[in-house]
């Protein structure tokens, strides 16, 4: 064995090292997150938060009546809310943590451990890179270990610009942590394997996008599932309903039905002309590996497909009538498309793009 080989093959079993390290560190951060919910559960503010959603009516109903002797009236402080026309007027929730200190320290120590495990994942995709000498992504366990690290690097980046969005964070280290599991024990193929089509620049270019829009699209879908959990809950409040304790626990802290079904929106707007991009990128290489464009290969319809599903999403939230319950059932048959698309293509399906390696 030479000198090259010899390095190729101990950069591969770091990267291996790497990320089981960072899976170790993301199951610390699952169970602090566990713990801001817990300790959060136990919050006076999240269940100010909820008889407020009850009665959003008398938020804004003076708190002492003008007298004739010229005391100034005093009003509740105005609650703000992003909900839209139509909508209910509530409130968003106190978060994870529901304002206590217990739980707001667990949800930074998670955040902290999530930081910390992501740039420990980041070095095994960099690792596996510099293993290959090629982009970390050629086959699925590449693509899964690199979905999860910009996952989770998208996450991140909402908190470095301020948003309200620690409520993923749970959700989210659940999932990297099913993928990286599924990633370990099923898709792991050996560094040195590459089909001869993927040997191009357009690896770079057009899997690097496809992994942005499906991690985006991922947290779409999270901000989706909890919006239908959230507009329940909402619901079952305004029509006199009681709902049980935990479901008022969880369901008191997130944001509303409307901040959720706005964040879902955004996020698929935002990242739905790269998904276009992402199929055009695929369609020129496709010129250049097979001398055709388009050739009807199935992940070549699925990535169709899914564009068509996501691009119906967009413009059902623009018609009045699809807003909504309706719309948002039509993002996560998307977003199924889209998961359909890497693993049920990838594994089930046989055609060009079979780069499974399992």
């Amino acid at each position: 064995m030479n000198l090259a080989a010899a390095t190729n093959e101990s950069l591969a079993e770091a990267s291996n090292v790497l990320i089981y390290s960072s899976m170790a560190v993301y199951t610390l951060a699952f169970f602090a997150h566990i713990a801001e919910w817990v300790f959060g559960s136990r919050s006076k503010v999240g269940r100010t938060a909820a008889a407020l959603s009850a009665s959003p009516a008398k938020a804004s109903a003076p708190a002492v009546k003008a007298q004739a002797g010229g005391t100034a009236v005093l009003e509740r402080p105005e609650v703000i809310t992003r909900s839209s026309a139509g909508t209910r007027d509530v409130p968003d929730g106190p978060g994870a943590a529901g304002g206590t200190f217990k739980g707001d320290l667990y949800g930074r120590i998670a955040v902290s451990l999530t930081v910390v495990a992501f740039l420990v994942e980041a070095g095994g995709v960099i690792t596996r890179a510099l293993s290959v000498q090629r982009a970390p992504w050629a086959n699925m366990y590449e693509f899964s270990i690199t979905f999860s690290t910009v996952a989770v690097g998208s996450y991140l980046v909402l908190l470095a610009l301020k948003k309200n969005v620690r409520w993923i964070g749970l959700p989210l280290v659940t999932t990297v942590l099913l993928d990286l599991g599924i990633a370990v024990t099923t898709l792991y193929t050996d560094s040195d394997q590459l089909v001869p089509a993927l040997h191009s620049y357009w690896l770079w270019i057009h899997v690097s996008t496809a992994i942005l829009c499906g991690a985006v699209f991922y947290l779409g879908a999270v901000g989706t599932i909890l919006y239908l959990f959230r507009d329940s809950y909402e619901n079952k409040l305004a029509s006199g309903g009681t709902p049980g304790k935990f479901a008022s626990s969880v369901m008191e802290r997130l944001p509303s039905a409307s901040s959720l079904d706005k964040f879902a929106y955004r996020i698929n707007a935002a990242v739905f002309p790269l998904w276009t991009f992402t199929i055009i990128a695929g369609a020129i290489w496709a010129g250049d590996a097979w001398g055709r464009y388009w050739g009807w290969d199935p992940k070549e319809v699925w990535s169709f497909i899914t564009w068509v599903a996501y691009a119906a999403y967009l413009h059902a939230r623009a018609t009045a009538g699809w807003k909504g319950r309706k719309a948002a059932y039509l993002a996560l048959l998307a977003f199924a498309c889209w998961l359909f698309n890497y693993y049920g293509v990838n594994i089930f399906v046989s055609g060009l793009h079979s780069y499974a390696g399992v």
